[in-house]
Protein backbone atom coordinates (compact mmCIF):
# COMPACT_ATOMS: atom_id res chain seq x y z
CA UNK A 1 0.00 0.00 0.00
CA UNK A 2 1.47 3.40 -1.00
CA UNK A 3 0.86 6.16 1.50
CA UNK A 4 1.46 9.69 0.30
CA UNK A 5 0.17 12.16 2.85
CA UNK A 6 3.42 12.66 4.78
CA UNK A 7 3.69 14.34 8.19
CA UNK A 8 3.22 17.80 9.63
CA UNK A 9 6.79 18.00 10.92
CA UNK A 10 9.71 15.83 12.04
CA UNK A 11 8.33 15.38 15.54
CA UNK A 12 5.05 13.99 14.23
CA UNK A 13 7.08 11.66 12.02
CA UNK A 14 9.04 10.58 15.10
CA UNK A 15 5.89 9.81 17.06
CA UNK A 16 4.55 7.69 14.20
CA UNK A 17 7.87 5.87 14.00
CA UNK A 18 7.92 5.27 17.75
CA UNK A 19 4.46 3.70 17.55
CA UNK A 20 5.76 1.16 15.03
CA UNK A 21 8.81 0.35 17.15
CA UNK A 22 7.29 0.31 20.63
CA UNK A 23 5.94 -3.25 20.78
CA UNK A 24 9.37 -4.78 20.14
CA UNK A 25 11.77 -2.24 21.61
CA UNK A 26 10.16 -0.14 24.38
CA UNK A 27 11.64 -0.44 27.85
CA UNK A 28 14.49 -2.75 26.87
CA UNK A 29 17.86 -2.22 28.50
CA UNK A 30 19.81 -3.20 25.39
CA UNK A 31 18.35 -0.53 23.06
CA UNK A 32 20.00 2.77 22.10
CA UNK A 33 18.63 5.35 19.65
CA UNK A 34 20.97 7.31 17.39
CA UNK A 35 19.87 10.30 15.31
CA UNK A 36 21.65 11.43 12.16
CA UNK A 37 22.30 15.17 12.33
CA UNK A 38 20.90 17.40 11.90
CA UNK A 39 17.37 16.61 10.70
CA UNK A 40 17.26 13.15 12.22
CA UNK A 41 17.63 14.38 15.80
CA UNK A 42 14.08 15.77 16.30
CA UNK A 43 12.73 12.47 14.94
CA UNK A 44 15.08 10.38 17.08
CA UNK A 45 14.20 12.36 20.22
CA UNK A 46 10.55 11.33 19.92
CA UNK A 47 11.56 7.70 19.34
CA UNK A 48 13.97 7.60 22.30
CA UNK A 49 11.42 9.22 24.61
CA UNK A 50 8.68 6.75 23.68
CA UNK A 51 10.98 3.72 23.94
CA UNK A 52 12.59 5.00 27.18
CA UNK A 53 15.98 4.46 25.57
CA UNK A 54 19.24 6.45 25.62
CA UNK A 55 19.62 8.98 22.78
CA UNK A 56 22.84 9.99 21.05
CA UNK A 57 24.01 11.46 17.77
CA UNK A 58 25.75 9.54 14.99
CA UNK A 59 27.60 12.01 12.80
CA UNK A 60 27.63 11.23 9.07
CA UNK A 61 28.53 13.55 6.20
CA UNK A 62 27.41 13.14 2.62
CA UNK A 63 30.17 13.46 -0.01
CA UNK A 64 28.49 15.52 -2.70
CA UNK A 65 29.35 15.38 -6.38
CA UNK A 66 31.08 18.59 -7.59
CA UNK A 67 28.46 20.96 -8.96
CA UNK A 68 25.64 18.66 -7.82
CA UNK A 69 26.11 18.53 -4.08
CA UNK A 70 22.80 16.75 -3.47
CA UNK A 71 24.04 13.79 -5.51
CA UNK A 72 26.15 11.65 -3.18
CA UNK A 73 29.46 10.14 -4.30
CA UNK A 74 29.50 8.48 -0.91
CA UNK A 75 29.51 9.34 2.77
CA UNK A 76 31.80 9.69 5.76
CA UNK A 77 30.94 8.65 9.33
CA UNK A 78 32.64 9.05 12.69
CA UNK A 79 35.57 6.67 13.01
CA UNK A 80 36.61 7.57 9.44
CA UNK A 81 34.16 5.06 7.97
CA UNK A 82 33.87 5.79 4.23
CA UNK A 83 31.14 4.50 1.91
CA UNK A 84 31.58 4.97 -1.85
CA UNK A 85 28.81 5.21 -4.46
CA UNK A 86 30.59 3.73 -7.46
CA UNK A 87 27.67 4.44 -9.80
CA UNK A 88 28.01 8.18 -9.19
CA UNK A 89 31.81 8.11 -9.12
CA UNK A 90 31.74 6.47 -12.54
CA UNK A 91 30.19 9.64 -13.96
CA UNK A 92 33.25 11.73 -13.08
CA UNK A 93 36.35 12.40 -15.15
CA UNK A 94 38.62 12.13 -12.10
CA UNK A 95 36.66 10.40 -9.34
CA UNK A 96 39.58 10.01 -6.92
CA UNK A 97 40.40 13.71 -7.02
CA UNK A 98 36.76 14.55 -6.38
CA UNK A 99 36.52 12.04 -3.52
CA UNK A 100 39.71 13.24 -1.86
CA UNK A 101 38.59 16.88 -2.05
CA UNK A 102 35.20 16.02 -0.59
CA UNK A 103 36.75 13.89 2.16
CA UNK A 104 39.12 16.67 3.16
CA UNK A 105 36.25 19.15 3.38
CA UNK A 106 33.79 16.88 5.13
CA UNK A 107 36.31 15.52 7.65
CA UNK A 108 36.73 19.08 8.92
CA UNK A 109 32.97 19.53 9.25
CA UNK A 110 32.53 16.12 10.88
CA UNK A 111 35.22 16.94 13.44
CA UNK A 112 33.63 20.34 14.09
CA UNK A 113 30.29 18.68 14.76
CA UNK A 114 31.88 16.10 17.05
CA UNK A 115 33.34 18.93 19.13
CA UNK A 116 30.08 20.88 19.00
CA UNK A 117 27.70 18.04 19.85
CA UNK A 118 29.80 15.75 22.04
CA UNK A 119 32.35 18.07 23.66
CA UNK A 120 34.44 15.94 26.01
CA UNK A 121 31.77 13.23 26.23
CA UNK A 122 32.34 9.84 24.66
CA UNK A 123 29.66 8.53 22.28
CA UNK A 124 27.17 6.09 23.76
CA UNK A 125 28.47 2.52 23.79
CA UNK A 126 26.64 0.37 21.22
CA UNK A 127 28.68 -2.80 21.75
CA UNK A 128 26.33 -5.81 21.56
CA UNK A 129 23.34 -3.44 21.81
CA UNK A 130 20.36 -2.97 19.52
CA UNK A 131 21.12 0.31 17.77
CA UNK A 132 18.11 2.07 16.21
CA UNK A 133 19.49 4.62 13.75
CA UNK A 134 17.01 7.33 12.82
CA UNK A 135 16.82 9.96 10.08
CA UNK A 136 14.01 12.17 8.79
CA UNK A 137 13.90 10.25 5.48
CA UNK A 138 16.13 8.57 2.90
CA UNK A 139 17.10 10.16 -0.40
CA UNK A 140 20.20 8.56 -1.97
CA UNK A 141 20.82 6.31 1.03
CA UNK A 142 24.54 7.11 1.15
CA UNK A 143 24.51 8.65 4.62
CA UNK A 144 22.44 5.82 6.07
CA UNK A 145 24.74 3.21 4.51
CA UNK A 146 27.70 4.95 6.17
CA UNK A 147 25.81 5.03 9.46
CA UNK A 148 25.12 1.29 9.32
CA UNK A 149 28.77 0.58 8.46
CA UNK A 150 29.93 2.78 11.35
CA UNK A 151 27.67 0.95 13.81
CA UNK A 152 28.93 -2.43 12.61
CA UNK A 153 32.48 -1.11 13.10
CA UNK A 154 31.55 -0.06 16.65
CA UNK A 155 30.25 -3.54 17.48
CA UNK A 156 26.48 -3.08 17.51
CA UNK A 157 24.72 -6.39 18.03
CA UNK A 158 21.65 -5.51 15.96
CA UNK A 159 21.05 -2.50 13.72
CA UNK A 160 17.58 -1.16 12.97
CA UNK A 161 17.21 1.57 10.34
CA UNK A 162 14.14 3.66 11.17
CA UNK A 163 12.65 6.55 9.18
CA UNK A 164 9.18 8.12 8.93
CA UNK A 165 9.23 7.74 5.15
CA UNK A 166 11.45 6.57 2.31
CA UNK A 167 11.16 5.12 -1.19
CA UNK A 168 9.98 1.50 -1.15
CA UNK A 169 13.20 0.39 -2.82
CA UNK A 170 15.28 2.06 -0.07
CA UNK A 171 13.27 0.27 2.61
CA UNK A 172 13.89 -3.02 0.80
CA UNK A 173 17.61 -2.27 0.45
CA UNK A 174 18.09 -1.45 4.12
CA UNK A 175 16.13 -4.52 5.17
CA UNK A 176 19.10 -6.39 3.68
CA UNK A 177 21.89 -3.92 4.58
CA UNK A 178 20.82 -3.63 8.23
CA UNK A 179 19.15 -6.25 10.43
CA UNK A 180 15.78 -4.52 10.09
CA UNK A 181 14.32 -1.47 8.39
CA UNK A 182 11.20 0.29 9.64
CA UNK A 183 9.50 2.84 7.34
CA UNK A 184 6.12 4.32 8.26
CA UNK A 185 5.35 5.46 4.73
CA UNK A 186 6.67 4.72 1.24
CA UNK A 187 5.41 7.57 -0.97
CA UNK A 188 5.69 7.20 -4.72
CA UNK A 189 7.17 9.04 -6.51
CA UNK A 190 9.34 9.92 -3.53
CA UNK A 191 11.04 13.13 -4.69
CA UNK A 192 12.90 14.92 -1.84
CA UNK A 193 12.73 14.18 1.88
CA UNK A 194 11.29 17.63 2.64
CA UNK A 195 8.44 17.15 0.20
CA UNK A 196 6.71 14.84 2.69
CA UNK A 197 6.64 17.30 5.60
CA UNK A 198 4.33 20.32 5.80
CA UNK A 199 6.92 22.11 7.95
CA UNK A 200 10.57 21.33 7.19
CA UNK A 201 12.95 23.96 8.60
CA UNK A 202 16.67 23.35 8.74
CA UNK A 203 17.65 21.91 12.11
CA UNK A 204 20.32 24.07 13.76
CA UNK A 205 23.38 23.06 15.76
CA UNK A 206 21.76 24.74 18.75
CA UNK A 207 18.65 22.59 18.42
CA UNK A 208 20.75 19.41 18.17
CA UNK A 209 22.65 20.36 21.33
CA UNK A 210 19.43 21.22 23.15
CA UNK A 211 17.89 17.86 22.24
CA UNK A 212 20.99 15.97 23.42
CA UNK A 213 21.24 17.96 26.65
CA UNK A 214 17.56 17.37 27.43
CA UNK A 215 17.96 13.63 26.77
CA UNK A 216 21.01 13.51 29.05
CA UNK A 217 19.11 15.28 31.84
CA UNK A 218 16.21 12.84 31.56
CA UNK A 219 18.59 9.88 31.62
CA UNK A 220 20.18 11.20 34.81
CA UNK A 221 16.86 11.43 36.65
CA UNK A 222 16.11 8.61 39.12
Amino acid sequence: MVLQHGFHDRREGGRALAAKLAARYAGRGDVVVLGLPRGGLPVAAEVASALRAPLDVLIVRKLGMPGQEELAMGALASGDVIVRNEDVLGLLHDPEEAMNAALSRERRELQRREREYLGDRRPVDVTNKTAIVVDDGIATGATMRAAVSALRHRGAGRIVVAVPHAPAEACAEFSQHADECVCCQTPSPYMAVGAWYDVFPQTSDAEVKEILQRAAQLAAEP
